[in-house]
């Protein structure tokens, strides 16, 4: 039986130039045998088939921690200072920055390939739009919640953050995390519609929010429906964007749906094609 942390490298094989290398003892006192021999063919054929297969991969074999994401994060300082914005609003697409928006001068910047990319597209538009009525709304009832122990003397930053996330299964899940200074006091789950507060300071924003209606609705119509429409429309660019940087095996395939994106494993394997295929022998 094996033993782990008894591994031994034995061989590397590149796939483009069938290239192998003996990388051991052991390796070095079979080369030339038969199994030498068919392991290189074999090892040529499987790094064939994942060549022309991977490419097809759907999203639906994304996991969870690979499933796409958009975020907005907001914050809004109830006193500014002069020249001081009021609301500045910075999104997100899988932890990348790729938009910067002011909510009082209502100006919105690219800062990303990506944002170059979706810039004076629809969603780009619609979004600009809808950050504004958030930023609005936000500025409307954050500042009338003070937590607990504040004082008219030090106001606080007043901070949301939106996030929207394409599951594995196809399923959206959304959210909005609302505080001040950093830390997060109230959470609601657009799916369910819950308020759930997350430090007692919390409180009296649950409070407000929780018995209204139309903020409650708003909140979820939000995160739930444009955020994913957004993200929609941003991962089709950037999959264009992937193509035209990948190797040309991955640049040759077209006509790809909105529901095809290759996996982060599938990437890494494409993109080092050249296949330094590492095979262990344990000890």
């Amino acid at each position: 039986g094996s033993r782990p942390g008894h591994e031994k490298t034995l061989v590397s094989y590149d796939c483009g130039s069938q290239e192998v290398k003996s990388l051991s003892l052991l390796g070095e006192e079979v080369n030339g045998t038969r199994a030498w021999r068919a392991q290189a063919d074999t090892l040529r054929d499987v790094g064939d088939l994942l060549r022309q297969q991977l490419p097809d991969v759907k999203r639906e074999t994304y996991t969870d921690r690979d499933a796409p994401s958009l975020c907005y994060e907001f914050t809004l300082i109830p006193k500014p200072s002069p020249g001081q914005s009021w609301c500045e609003v910075q999104g997100q697409v899988d932890e990348k920055t790729f938009l910067s928006y002011d909510c009082g001068s209502q100006e919105v910047k690219s800062l990303s390939l990506l944002g170059e990319e979706v810039k004076g597209t629809r969603a780009w538009q619609e979004q600009v739009e809808t950050l504004r009525d958030v930023g609005n709304l936000l500025r409307q009832q954050l500042l009338d919640v003070k937590p607990e122990k504040h004082t008219d003397r030090d106001p606080l930053p007043l901070q949301g953050r939106m996030l929207c996330q394409c599951e594995a299964n196809g399923h959206t899940r959304a959210s909005w995390q609302f505080g001040f200074h950093g830390q997060m006091f109230l959470l609601f789950d657009s799916e369910n519609k819950t308020w759930t507060v997350l430090h007692p300071r919390g409180r009296r924003m649950k409070e407000k929010w929780g018995s209204d209606r139309d903020v409650t609705e708003f909140f979820r119509k939000i995160s739930m429906g444009d955020c994913r429409s957004w993200l929609e429309s941003f991962l089709v660019h950037w999959e264009k964007m992937l193509e035209t940087t990948a190797s040309p095996t991955v640049a040759a395939v077209k006509g790809q749906s909105r529901a095809t994106v290759i996996t982060p494993i599938a990437w890494i394997l494409l993109v080092t094609l050249s296949c330094s295929i590492l095979l262990g022998i344990r000890g």
